[in-house]
């Protein structure tokens, strides 16, 4: 008896895992039909290449030693993963032995030792690449930008070789790290495979499964199963967390073709509550300032079941009738509770401006090398000793942060400022230090409002400066 794959068939490039009998001459079981698959689950990282296949059937065995062969021809299946199991049997039904022929390349054979005829299901379970997800959404703010209707979805795709009918999908959202490339181990040829003795293949395979082992543990051990009913209603997403990862178990059964993608809802929020905030944030968003919608992924906005993954949003709003589009953007992953920011760029209707309004030193200090002595030149001295070498000074620059609102709704417009050195930011400003060298403050402006927010930037040079970090005066 063995398990092989087709060649595709034409048009539709879709390879089936057969059964069929060995010649008479070595085989002891003698199948006339092809047992159709049980169950197919496929669980799939975004992280890494690297799916986990799990498939059953149901064989009759006969008494003795019955001779399987797999065969993974044509796709991108890990040699070195293919494991054999019997759930519930494993007491009368055991594998004796598995060789990788010499002749045959990308196939393998299995002795299983049968205690007594019977019918039993088989499991057959291994990684294989070629089959990744991407997440992608779309975000529907109202009239009013109060609300935010947030869908989600998944695009599976499928470039595998391998064609899997009626599969249970399970995505998977986290980290993983892998020991080798499941593409790699993949397109291990024949050759190489025999040239391995058994103890250096058991030292490969021994190799691989370290791969298992930092994968979510917990996932390994999930029970395949199939539901044959095709839902009319848009299919659920099931969520479970395990640990630090999540798995997305869509609803039903899919047909996943080699070759093709599928794009399958994963979530809904109807009406999820949000703010409009303007930032300026160089180091996050760039030397501009833009406008953000803000939500949280948590129960209160009809999300919070689980991470949302990164991926591509189309971000909407309703004018009258019809939509709007404002901007398509990349997101990262979200973890529950924390903010999800969707950024719509440049606001033409808020003008931000930085302008310089003078610059001037003071609290100069010369020094003397001869006599190694130093000497503060007072405010009001023009002349400065050119014998004497600038040892320090305090550089002032003022500023002035125009803004002006031409919208026809106040908003709320925060400002971080990065600096180095020892620094003192000035101002009446109701300014906070974010972190050790950069400043935050906020503005409220009314419809057709606008501020020149000024502040002062005093730096500290050579002999004056004594810190790494900014220093807040209130005004």
């Amino acid at each position: 008896m063995h398990l092989t794959r087709n060649p595709p068939r034409p048009l539709w490039l879709l390879p089936l895992l057969l059964l069929a009998a060995l010649p008479a001459s070595a085989r002891n079981l003698d199948l006339s039909t092809v047992p159709e698959r049980q169950s197919v689950q496929l669980t799939i990282y975004n992280s890494e290449d690297l799916t986990l296949v799990r498939e059953t059937r149901r064989l009759s065995f006969k008494q003795g030693i019955n001779p399987l062969q797999f065969s993974w021809a044509n796709t991108l299946i890990d040699p070195t993963s293919v494991t054999l199991r019997f759930p519930g049997q494993d007491h009368r039904l055991t594998v004796m032995d598995t060789t990788f022929p010499h002749d045959k390349p990308q196939m393998l054979y299995w002795n299983v030792q049968a205690e007594e005829s019977l019918e039993a299901e088989v499991e057959i379970s291994f990684f294989t690449s070629g089959i990744d997800w991407a997440a992608d959404y779309v975000a529907i703010a109202d009239r009013d930008e109060k609300h935010l209707a947030l869908q989600g979805f998944v695009r599976v795709n499928n470039g595998s070789g391998e064609t899997y009918d009626d599969a249970e999908v399970r995505l998977v959202v986290g980290e993983i790290n892998l020991v080798e490339k499941i593409a790699e181990l993949a397109r291990v040829g024949i050759e190489d495979v025999a040239r391995l003795q058994q103890k250096e293949f058991d030292q490969f395979r021994q190799k691989a499964a370290r791969r298992v082992m930092e994968a979510p543990a917990p996932m390994m051990e999930l029970a395949a199963s199939a539901r044959s009913a095709q839902p009319q209603a848009p299919k659920a997403v099931e969520k479970e967390a395990l640990g630090e990862y999540f798995i997305y178990t869509i609803e039903g059964t899919e047909t996943i073709p080699d070759g093709w993608s599928k794009r399958l809802r994963s979530f809904t929020a109807d009406a999820a509550p949000m703010t409009v905030a303007y930032r300026y944030r160089p180091a996050e968003y760039g030397d501009r300032l833009v406008r953000l919608y803000l939500l949280t992924n948590d129960t209160e906005s009809d999300l919070g079941q689980t991470p949302i993954p990164n991926g591509r949003v189309g971000i909407y709003r309703r004018q009258g009738q019809g939509l709007s589009f404002l901007a398509k953007r990349e997101i990262q992953y979200v973890p529950i509770g924390d903010k999800l920011e969707l950024n719509l760029g440049e606001d033409p209707e808020v003008v931000f401006e930085l302008v310089k309004k003078w610059v001037f030193r003071n609290n100069i200090w010369q020094r003397y090398p001869k006599a190694q002595v130093y000497r503060r030149v007072d405010s009001g001295q023009v002349e400065i000793d050119h014998q004497a070498a600038v040892a320090g000074w305090d550089e002032h620059e003022v500023y002035a942060q125009r803004i002006r609102n031409y919208t026809d709704q106040p908003i709320e417009v925060e400002v971080r400022r990065s600096f180095s050195g020892d620094v003192a930011f000035k101002s009446a400003l109701k300014a906070q230090r974010h972190d050790f060298n950069t400043v935050q403050y906020q503005a409220s402006l009314k419809p057709g409002e606008k501020e020149a927010l000024s502040y002062e930037v005093i730096t500290r040079q050579g002999r004056n400066a004594k810190q790494n970090r900014v220093e807040i005066i209130q005004d």
